[in-house]
Formats: structure tokens, sequence, C-alpha cells
């Protein structure tokens, strides 16, 4: 689960800072958000307000 920090973490492996995003498991990522240090990811939706039109076609 993609997580955004809310406040530095680092260890042996990882160093993350305010901002930073970061995969995490399932367990740690409920671990975080339930600590109040991390907030989940949610991928933006782009909506299109109208809808395209085809591409203009021409005869010969």
């Amino acid at each position: 689960m993609k997580l955004k920090m809310l406040v530095s973490l680092s260890g042996p492996a990882i160093c993350l800072s305010p901002g930073d995003e970061h995969d995490f498991s399932q367990d740690e990522a409920a671990a975080l958000i339930e600590a109040g240090y991390a907030v989940p990811v949610v991928p933006d939706k782009i909506e299109r307000a109208i809808a395209r039109k085809p591409a203009e076609q021409r005869s010969a």
C-alpha cells in the first residue's frame, strides 16, 4: 500500500522525510496510519467535462 509520510521515518534500510511516498506491506501501512505517521495515497482521477469528437475524415 502506498503511503505519504507525515513525519520522518528512518532505519537501516529506509530514510523517509515528511511528504515522501513509499510502498509498505498491509500490516505496516495499517500501523503507520493508526499511529498518525502517514496517510494513504489516493490516485487522482481525471474527469473530462465533454466527450472528444471523432477525428475529421475528408473524402477525395
